[in-house]
């Protein structure tokens, strides 16, 4: 595994951004399909517009939420912050960011943020898988040590490789990988469901809840609130909000607005 896709002279085109802009070049097209469907509305230029606030914010999100919870390390090594090919976008973070620039995005198109944002999680969900494929390259977001068949051994240059070296470890960016792929499939086939605006949302994140408290059992990298994964503090609030949200709601009725399915 390397995390250079491809180098003409002093250009680099690494896994990482390229996974990046593949999860962002094919979730405008899920979005704007979902869109649509949906009848909210809502031009090309208008996604284009919606696209530029969300994903800066996206990003942005998911690096500050990184570099806080490691804040004696970038203190010390300023320079690392904007360094995003060493890893460090941490997904809750970036949920914040996006879910902040998504609101304001559907205020300045003047649509609902539920309707919006259940045409958007589909594409988030896949994105996010995609986005695995960039850590497995770059050997960050990575597992525990294992004796297990599947363990991977990740180059010595790797932050995996650095902080295990010559250690299988498990790939536990495959593990969200699939998982995240799993939600994928069932947002998808439920997506045409008449059900109240936020359905969609509340399921995809109470799924991605349960995936990645899962998985960050065995993540070796993980963040931590004291003695807590940062991971498992965030899943529990997010899959007991949006559960309550659901079940309170009853989300999953058919809507009294019910669009074109």
């Amino acid at each position: 595994m390397h995390p250079v896709f491809v180098r003409i002279g002093p250009l680099e085109i690494r896994y990482y951004g390229l996974m990046y802009l593949v999860a962002f070049v094919a979730g405008f097209f899920l979005i704007r399909a979902e869109v649509r469907r949906r009848g909210l509305g809502l031009s090309t230029e208008d996604l284009l517009d919606i696209f530029l606030v969300t994903i800066p914010l996206g990003l942005l999100g998911a690096r500050i939420y990184y570099v806080l919870f490691r804040l004696d390390f970038f203190l010390s090594h300023p320079a690392e912050i904007p360094a995003i090919w060493h890893g460090g976008l941490a997904i809750h973070g970036g949920l914040l960011g996006g879910a902040l620039g998504l609101w304001l995005g559907a205020r300045w198109k003047k649509v609902s943020i539920w309707e919006l944002a259940d045409c958007s999680v589909p594409a988030v969900i896949l994105g996010q898988a995609l986005g695995r494929i960039g850590n497995l390259m770059n050997g960050d977001a990575y597992g525990l040590p294992t004796s297990l068949p599947w363990g991977i051994v990740f180059p010595p240059s790797s932050p995996a490789g650095q902080a295990f070296p010559g250690t299988p470890l498990h790939p536990t960016m495959i593990y969200e990988m699939l998982g995240n792929l799993m939600i994928f499939g069932l947002l998808w086939w439920l997506r045409k469901r008449p059900a109240k605006p936020g359905f969609l949302t509340a399921v995809y994140f109470m799924g991605y809840s349960v995936v990645r408290g899962l998985v960050s059992i065995v993540r070796g990298d993980s963040l931590w609130l004291g003695p807590i994964r940062a991971a498992h503090v965030a899943s529990f609030l997010l899959f007991f909000g949006f559960g309550t949200w659901l079940l309170v709601a009853r989300l999953w009725e058919p809507s009294r607005e019910r669009g074109p399915s």
